[in-house]
């Protein structure tokens, strides 16, 4: 391609989709960039740094799961079409009713995936989760079983199907680990919220389970990198360099670092930051939680949610961020999220800049907190 690409991002308000708007803005990676998003800039708590990648300029609010936004979307002043398109878009909250997900996510990826076929855009890039797979005990490659375990991955597994039935559609699938990084509100920083109450009661903090179980995780600045380097891969250096035989016909890539990141090595940093002993409940409770992971849940929630409300009330947090210790029962499985990305070096060629999880990295997510005006500070 001798001119830049030409990029839409769909779901662009969302945590991956600022990210990679601002990674495609900083560089100059594209020709003209787009991001629509259902909510509004002034309300996705969007941080200093996304006002130009994120402007009203580059901004349109729609809901791309309706067909009769489509055309607002897709059509450009200048009569060409996309180049890439990024779905970082669909439901991401936990613990939904189906129908939230089949409307959501799985119709909105179906949409897109069809408009874009139907328009000849060069890379259609459709974001998926790691969660889809058949917890083993070895890392997970892209070839292997499948067995979702979450609600968000039964209906990113159907999206995943229905668009690779779709004729014409140029489609690269992403698998994604626990994403985390400054700002980010959903998985890591859970466990940072919860310390954080566990620190002002002056008690232990205690996991389920064992500090073997993989969490893998892989950092927001990565992900953005890799998002867009894969779609660079897959229409300029192209559709040859892969080999449909022992890839298939829809090229697949796992993001995910290279730390193996186990319930442990949150626990250690959780301690090394907090100053609080951390450690594993016994096999006799695992066992009672594991029968009732439901009331297990809901009595840890509500041991720090008023807790936490106080911290916030105490540092004079008067509009509370989307910072949350409310744990998801279905994320507190005894499940294991362990994953291979050696297909994403291979391939694609692509390093990974922050290969583990690190305690400068964690500590780099609760000063993002502080500057946002959404952590509870210590008194001095």
């Amino acid at each position: 391609m001798a001119e830049k690409p030409s990029v839409l991002i769909i779901g662009g308000l969302g945590y991956i989709g600022r990210f990679l708007a601002l990674h495609i803005q900083k560089n100059d990676l594209a020709s003209e960039l787009r991001i629509v998003d259902k909510m509004l800039p002034e309300l996705a708590w969007l941080a200093p740094e996304f006002s130009e990648a994120c402007s009203k300029e580059k901004f349109i609010q729609a809901d791309a799961s309706k067909e009769q936004s489509l055309p607002r979307i897709f059509d450009r002043a200048n009569g060409k079409q996309w180049d890439y398109v990024f779905n970082c878009g669909g439901e991401t909250r936990h613990s939904q009713e189906d129908e939230v997900y089949k409307v959501r996510s799985l119709a909105l990826s179906v949409a897109l995936g069809q408009e874009s076929a139907r328009r000849h855009v060069k890379a259609f890039v459709e974001l998926s989760t790691g969660m889809i797979y058949k917890p083993d005990s070895q890392p997970s490659k892209e070839t292997d079983k499948v067995k979702p375990w979450s609600k968000i991955a039964v209906f990113k597994l159907q999206a995943e199907e229905a668009l690779a039935k779709i004729e014409g559609l140029n489609l690269i699938i992403l698998r994604l680990a626990n994403v985390y990084g400054e700002y980010e509100t959903q998985t890591v920083s859970t466990a940072f919220c919860m310390a954080r109450v566990y620190k002002s009661l002056g008690e232990d903090m205690k996991w389920l389970w064992t500090k073997d179980l993989s969490v893998n995780t892989v950092h927001v600045l990565d992900v953005s990198r890799a998002l867009f380097d894969i779609a660079d891969w897959y229409s300029v250096k192209g559709k040859p360099n892969w080999d449909p035989a022992s890839m298939g016909k829809v090229p697949i890539f796992n993001i995910v670092d290279e730390g193996q990141t186990t319930q442990g090595t949150i626990a250690d940093m959780v301690s090394q930051i907090f100053g609080i002993k951390t450690g594993f409940q016994g096999q006799l409770v695992s066992t009672f939680a594991r029968l009732n992971l439901a009331s297990v849940v809901d009595d840890i929630n509500d041991d720090v949610l008023g807790p936490w409300a106080d911290l916030l009330e105490d540092a004079g947090i008067t509009r509370p961020g989307p910072l949350t210790p409310f744990m998801e029962a279905e994320l507190l499985r005894d499940t294991a999220l362990s994953m291979d990305g050696s297909r994403l070096k291979k391939v694609v060629g692509f390093t990974y800049t922050r290969p583990t999880l690190t305690k400068e990295s964690a500590q780099e997510m609760i000063d993002s907190y502080i500057r946002i005006g959404w952590w509870p500070v210590e008194a001095e």
